[in-house]
């Protein structure tokens, strides 16, 4: 039954292909090829499935080639959006810069004013206790004075009588005329006590105004103090409080930093020694010292954030126009450990925070690279350079030129590979480009 449908398919395959032979023909013979209905059928199927096979792949290829076309302009778009979104952040980076400068400059000229007014009110406040002490003093010989004028009148009493009783029981001449001058002589003495007396009474009158007057005085100065030291407050918080948020959005340890800022800058003594006090010293200048004690302290927590954030690398390598080409992070596979920064070949590249070159030459993969050690255990890192300005050891400051953009090692095209590293560990270096945004 088998053979029998075998049979029926072979005639059915002759009818739709039937045998055909191929002559071969030359000088001395001719040969010919045939191509029975079966090997018919299998070409006809080798045929179809390359057809079939080709039609699929160029399918594929097209597809492939329009859906990389659309990538490529989706990424073209990210890459403008990225590009206006950091000349935004450049011009509120500048614009904050010039606000922290103003801030600055209104706060040095209040710590001027403050200083120029301790001095005026420490000066009035040793006036008043000179004027009490002389008040004090004439209070006390205006007393004596009295006194002495209430023996003397008694004595003159004293004398009237003895006087009238010596008129009565001797009638000598001499001792009349004794007894008449001492009486004259305690006249005036009780005339000059009166008008010393006097005297020294308009001086106290005087003394008083006088001193009511420095109280008012020094009141209205107290009340000026207390607006300066509260504007002085704010201006302390509104500079301190960006500058600790763009340490601790860096990932940074803000208490550590601080710790070890002050250990290298150890130094006392000038402007922002504190204000120390006696207990002499009088309970609202003792207020007002430990009020300018917390000004300086916390001016000389700003200037540890100053110092400490010029040894950090809160910059941009690139100042010239540039385009962002790669971020960190995963790309085709492997870890891209730094962000890209894509310009003209030979743009200048700049130092991101103050340090010590700890390379500067040709190493496999980076080309000409440059390798910045930072405080804080911060390494930066500048590779493809097409030239290096700096050598290894030499210490440079933020915005120090230390190469120029080439295409060095194995790089694509012209750029910038800047990579940062804490504790050797590679981290993202838009952490701190974005920190930086709110303060320089």
């Amino acid at each position: 039954m088998a053979s029998a449908l075998l049979h029926k398919l072979h005639l059915a395959l002759e009818k739709r292909l039937p045998e055909r032979r191929l002559f071969l023909r030359s000088d001395t013979e001719t040969r010919f090829i045939r191509l029975r209905s079966s090997t018919q059928l299998i070409a006809l199927v080798g045929v179809t499935a390359v057809g079939a096979w080709t039609l699929v792949a160029t399918s594929i290829l097209l597809m492939d080639s329009l859906s990389s076309g659309n990538i490529r302009e989706q990424v073209k778009r990210d890459q403008f959006m990225y590009e206006a979104q950091l000349n935004k952040l450049s011009a509120e980076r500048d614009m904050r810069a010039q606000e922290a400068a103003s801030a600055h400059m209104r706060f040095s000229v209040a710590l001027e004013e403050i200083s120029d007014m301790q001095e005026r009110l420490l000066a009035s406040e040793d006036k008043r206790r000179e004027v009490e002490t002389g008040l004090e003093v004439v209070q006390t010989t205006l007393r004596d004075a009295i006194k002495e004028r209430d023996l003397a009148r008694k004595a003159a009493e004293e004398l009237q009588l003895a006087l009238a009783e010596t008129e009565a029981a001797e009638p000598e001449t001499h001792r009349l005329a004794e007894v008449e001058n001492t009486v004259a002589f305690l006249s005036e003495a009780l005339r000059d006590t009166a008008s010393e007396r006097d005297h020294m009474q308009a001086y106290a009158t005087d003394a008083d105004d006088y001193i009511a007057e420095l109280r008012l005085e020094s009141r209205l100065k107290d009340e000026r103090n207390d607006l300066i030291f509260s504007k002085l407050e704010e201006a302390m918080t509104v500079s301190i409080a960006p500058m600790d948020k763009m340490f601790r959005n860096a990932g940074l340890n803000v208490d550590n930093l601080i710790d070890q800022v002050r250990r290298g800058y150890s130094g006392q003594g000038g402007p922002l020694t504190p204000l120390e006090f006696t207990v002499t010293d009088g309970e609202e200048d003792v207020a007002e010292g430990m009020r300018a004690n917390s000004i300086l302290e916390r001016l000389d927590e700003m200037n540890i954030y100053r110092i400490a954030a010029s040894k950090a690398p809160f910059d941009v390598p690139v100042k010239s126009a540039f385009r962002f080409t790669s971020g960190f992070g995963p790309r085709w596979g492997r870890m891209h450990n730094g962000t890209d920064f894509a310009a003209s070949y030979g743009t200048p590249i700049y130092a991101t925070g103050d340090g010590v070159v700890i390379h500067a030459g040709w190493q496999s993969g980076y080309g000409r690279l440059v390798k910045i050690q930072h405080e804080f255990g911060i390494e930066t890192r500048y590779a493809h350079m097409a030239k290096i300005r700096v050598s290894k050891g030499q210490r440079v400051s933020r915005g120090d030129r230390i190469g120029d953009m080439g295409n060095s090692g194995r790089s694509t095209g012209t750029h910038l590979h800047y990579e940062v590293r804490v504790g050797g560990k590679p981290v993202n270096p838009m952490n701190y480009i974005k920190a930086a945004r709110d303060v320089f």
